[in-house]
């Protein structure tokens, strides 16, 4: 077989896509899966191309120049460990290994810290945008092993998506298993972003409105602050009819959503390094509560509603609806960055937040206009506390706080479920809050387990034998 640049490791949707673009981008590869089929198919879509399949894990990692480079694009989890413990043999000090799947970044901290000392070099590469972006152009999110990376910095930021202003959408995001958290925590402003966009939905669906009217709104949206990718898209779902039915598509989907964990992983890391993301939670626990149809239909029929409906105009509702989804938004990304800095903390990674947003201007499902901003208040304050407190975002806020305090008190006297725009919301007004009722929370727990309390007026812990 011919020296290739770069071995990759599973052919599928995903793995022959991320191929596709590197070949195209001038680099050679090399593939392999265990599926036959797969790498018959990538041998034939591959005709005439600077590509080839291997029949096997050895004769893909002497099919490649050194140092190699190998990327796995294999579930998370079991599947990435068992290919590591074949590829290890066949490897030398100085060789790459990606691992671009969606991994636990613990799991990622693991494997770096078997290979110490053997040489080879491992990173954990966040890879954003499906499908398509594999193909055209996805957002990475590289951390690991340091020495790496100028070793694969011009392969990845070659097929990686640009920015409006040419800058590759691929920074490094720090040693360990930054690459992998950074990619989590996108997840869960995934989560957060595609829940309220769920629920301004529903919002619309009570003033009445039609299919094709919502789509209308969406893509006048789409137009301004809140354009994005998930905007854009919720615009052409909403507009697409049913072929069998000729009624909207959306109508005969079935309303339960599923999930792949990373979500609940951002979710159970930040109770873990106590960050509040009460939205990035919610949202999670919205696709759980969706998931329980047959409960939710019984439990329509007996558990009443508002008594009395409210009619909002609906021009002027979906003025303060949209300026709702952009305050709530921001809200999001504060409870992601705010974990993000978190983590920055605990592990040392000296993660480049400003970077951070950069990567995700663009081939990402959470590209938005509102990430320029972002990367702005962190390109002039790297050590910004909190998003909200950015001058720029405290104007947005001021501006859109109280229509976002009548949405989520419609959509309570409707009867709508908003548990994202709620959590937003309450974090916001805690998070401006100078002082909250937790003196009272912290006397009942030395009330009920002497846990001691701390007081305003002198330092120390305190007891207060509270019966006597």
């Amino acid at each position: 077989m011919q020296a290739m640049d770069i071995g990759l490791v599973g052919l599928g949707v995903m793995g022959e896509n991320l191929a596709l673009n590197l070949e195209r981008n001038g680099f050679s590869v090399s593939g392999f899966d265990l599926d036959a089929t797969r790498r018959e198919n990538f041998a034939l879509r591959t005709q005439g191309l600077r590509a080839q399949a291997a029949s096997s894990l050895p004769e893909l990692v002497s099919s490649l120049t050194l140092p190699r480079r190998i990327w796995m694009m294999v579930p998370a989890g079991a599947a990435v460990d068992e290919v590591l413990a074949q590829l290890r043999p066949l490897l030398s000090a100085g060789d790459v290994l990606i691992d671009g799947g969606n991994t636990l970044y613990t799991d990622t901290q693991r494997r770096i810290a078997a290979l110490q000392g053997s040489g080879i070099l491992y990173v954990g590469a966040g890879v954003s945008g499906g499908e398509e972006g594999a193909l055209s152009g996805p957002a990475l999110m590289p951390g690991g092993s340091p020495e790496a990376w100028p070793r694969i910095q011009a392969l990845m930021q070659a097929m990686s998506a640009k920015a409006e202003d040419g800058q590759p959408c691929c920074q490094w995001m720090g040693p360990g298993g930054s690459g992998h958290f950074v990619k989590m925590v996108h997840n869960g402003i995934e989560y957060a972003d595609m829940q309220m966009i769920c629920e301004a939905y529903a919002l619309m669906q009570s003033l009445g409105m039609t299919a094709n009217d919502m789509a209308a709104e969406f893509e006048r949206w789409n137009d301004g602050e809140l354009g994005s990718y998930l905007i854009d898209i919720t615009a052409q779902i909403l507009a697409k009819t049913d072929p069998e039915t000729g009624v909207p598509l959306v109508d005969v989907i079935l309303d339960t959503a599923e999930q792949k964990g990373t979500g609940k992983w951002a979710s159970q890391i930040a109770l873990d390094l106590g960050v509040s993301a009460p939205t990035i939670a919610e949202a999670v626990f919205a696709r759980t509560l969706s998931a329980i149809k047959t409960e939710r239909v019984a439990a329509s029929l007996v558990l009443s509603g508002p008594s009395v409906a409210t009619a909002p105009e609906r021009g002027a509702m979906l003025g303060k609806l949209r300026r709702a989804l952009l305050a709530a938004k921001i809200c999001a990304y504060a409870q992601g960055f705010a974990l993000l800095r978190a983590a920055d903390r605990e592990h040392q990674w000296q993660l480049p937040m400003a970077q951070v947003a950069s990567v995700w201007r663009a081939g990402c499902i959470i590209r938005a206009h509102l990430l320029e901003d972002i990367r702005r208040a962190y390109a002039q304050q790297a050590d910004l506390p909190n998003l909200l407190v950015d001058p720029h975002f405290a104007r947005v806020m001021a501006d859109c706080q109280q229509d976002l305090r009548e949405v989520v008190a419609m959509a309570a006297l409707s009867g709508v479920a908003v548990p994202a725009f709620m959590s937003a919301l309450s974090y916001y007004d805690a998070y401006r809050s100078a002082r909250l009722p937790a003196n009272l929370l912290q006397a009942q727990r030395d009330y009920f387990g002497a846990h001691t309390y701390q007081r305003t007026d002198r330092a120390g812990k305190f007891h207060t034998r509270w019966g006597d």
